[in-house]
């Protein structure tokens, strides 16, 4: 068996869980290769000391890996989705943050989850994810076009409002009045859409959520719609430029820019470890259940 590594380094959580995925796979023979700057830091630290193979570029992920681990939070999920692409390389995520919808396998379980992961018993949730262009081209957003939780467009540098055209298959939509417009997939659905009064969706609904950022028209309320369709922004405010996001990468963008957010033609494989469900994962995270009035 062959994996990747990747990780984001905690220093009061990270360490504990680092030596138990190693030595797991270590004892069970599976070959470790390890993103460069993440073995780096393992390094200096000591944490590891036994030489590794490295990968530094998403062109060394290929199909000849059966997984890649993920040990941070669903931030670092999501940072793993951009070395992954459309390799088709399912990811395991090993939580060492906090309130995570992704990095669904905790501490406590490592060794457990890890077993199931030798034996192949596993299952995998295919996450749908969105791509942008942008007219006139941003060379910042074009390497990396393509968002697993959402794309956001927000206000910068001011205090004023921005005003987001919206038109759903060449067809005008709205014009949000608002500080800002989140476009969120399935997945993202529980992150920053949901905090701003966004519907959570399963991972597995056909559908994309658009969220308004506290609008001024107070009936500008969250839209679901299928994923299948195009949504096209223009946005303008007092400021020359406002901002795109796609997950954690920020970019700036001219005013009356045209963008365009479609479903791309890949998507990610997350994989789902036996009685670690989504569902499982909502009422763990979101306390459902915990009234003791129920």
């Amino acid at each position: 068996m062959k994996v990747a590594i990747y990780g984001q380094y905690y220093q009061n959580s990270t360490e504990p869980i680092i030596n138990d995925i190693f030595v797991f796979f270590n004892k069970n023979k599976v070959e470790m290769i390890i993103e460069s700057h993440f073995l780096l830091m393992l390094n200096k630290r000591k944490i590891v000391e036994k030489k590794y193979k490295t990968f530094s570029s998403h062109t060394e992920i290929d199909s000849s890996f059966d997984m890649l681990i993920s040990i941070g939070g669903d931030g670092t999920i999501l940072r793993a989705a951009t070395l992954v692409r459309d390799s088709g390389v399912p990811i395991l995520g090993i939580n060492a943050g906090r309130l995570g919808f992704l990095a669904t396998v905790q501490k406590e379980n490592i060794a457990e989850f890890m077993q199931f992961v030798i034996d192949k018993k596993y299952t995998i949730s295919k996450r749908a994810l969105l791509s942008l262009t942008c007219s006139p081209p941003n060379e910042s957003i074009e390497e990396i076009n393509f968002a697993m939780n959402e794309i956001t467009v927000s206000r910068k540098d001011t205090t004023s409002m921005i005003t987001i055209d919206t038109y759903l298959n060449d067809e005008y939509l709205n014009s949000y009045w608002a500080d800002g417009l989140i476009i969120s997939t399935p997945t993202g659905s529980t992150g920053y859409s949901l905090s701003c009064g966004g519907p959570i969706l399963t991972p597995d609904v056909k559908s994309l959520v658009i969220t308004p950022i506290a609008p001024h028209n107070l009936t500008a309320r969250p839209l679901v719609v299928p994923d299948e369709t195009e949504i096209r922004l223009k946005v303008t405010g007092r400021e020359e430029n406002y901002l795109v996001s796609l997950d954690s990468r920020v970019t700036s963008v001219k005013n009356e820019s045209i963008l365009t957010l479609k479903k791309t033609p890949f998507q990610i494989n997350m994989v789902e470890i036996p009685e670690e469900t989504f569902l499982k994962t909502l009422r763990n995270k979101l306390l459902w259940g915990e009234d003791k009035r129920n």
